[in-house]
């Protein structure tokens, strides 16, 4: 059986890590180096930091952040933000991320994963999808969280994921920073339908709600940021559990 990941997420604005609800109301928690050092010490699996404001603003990725991120961490690391070119991708590769989080660029050009897949292979592509609940349906959201696009986010899965995205981070924006658990519905329903493995993300508040969304919700990896920036609980005391609670961890 595969182990499950834990994965903290690093959104950073500015050059500085933050926390928010539902995508709004940030809070400075600290500095992206410090921060993914600490994390890779403390046992994550893997390392995710999104530049939250590089698709609103127009600008290129933050090559230098992942450059010094990169040279601190001794796992996996994924990056996001501002990406619109294949030489984008190939570049934070070259700058030293692991895998490569697309977006927003992929409600305009979807075919960006089908090259860089040839290029790089889908182990590299991670497809991020920001969901929120509207009348009954889920509805993909892009440009973080503030633009809705006309997608139902079970066909859009499937879209990327034929494109050429060999993983998804799928995040609940209604459950995002809100601490009341993942939307295990939302998870369930994604992970039924892709034949690849699902990050869950939005929601984390306590360590059952970590548990369910990799049982119940059938997710390969958990994705949080407050419990750990805050020091609620740690990483290891989260695999610990995990595996009390008969979930493969890698401990």
């Amino acid at each position: 059986m595969l182990t499950k990941r834990i994965i903290p997420c690093l959104d950073v604005l500015d050059g500085r890590v933050v926390k928010g609800k539902r995508f709004r109301n940030l809070t400075d928690v600290g500095d992206p180096v410090d921060l993914a050092s600490r994390y890779s010490d403390e046992g994550a699996d893997e390392i995710v930091l999104l530049d939250i404001s590089a698709s609103l603003t127009g600008r290129k990725p933050f090559f230098h952040v992942v450059e010094r991120v990169a040279r601190t961490v001794a796992i996996p690391l994924t990056v996001g933000g501002g990406i619109r070119t294949l030489e984008d991708i190939l570049t934070l590769l070259q700058s030293g991320a692991d895998k490569v989080s697309l977006n927003s660029v992929l409600t305009r050009e979807p075919e960006i994963l089908m090259g860089a897949a040839v290029r790089v292979g889908s182990q590299a592509l991670v497809a991020a999808i920001d969901v929120e609940r509207r009348n009954g349906h889920w509805d993909v959201y892009v440009k973080s969280g503030t633009q809705p696009t006309p997608y139902d986010a079970i066909e859009w899965s499937k879209k990327v994921v034929n494109c050429g995205a060999g993983e998804i981070m799928l995040t609940s924006i209604d459950s995002d920073g809100m601490k009341g658990g993942y939307d295990i519905g939302l998870l369930k329903a994604i992970s039924s339908a892709v034949s690849v493995p699902v990050i869950a993300s939005g929601g984390a508040g306590a360590v059952h709600h970590m548990r369910d969304a990799l049982v119940a919700g059938d997710a390969d990896a958990v994705l949080a940021a407050s419990i750990f920036h805050f020091r609620e609980f740690s990483i290891m005391q989260l695999k610990q559990y995990l595996r009390d609670e008969g979930v493969p961890v890698r401990i």
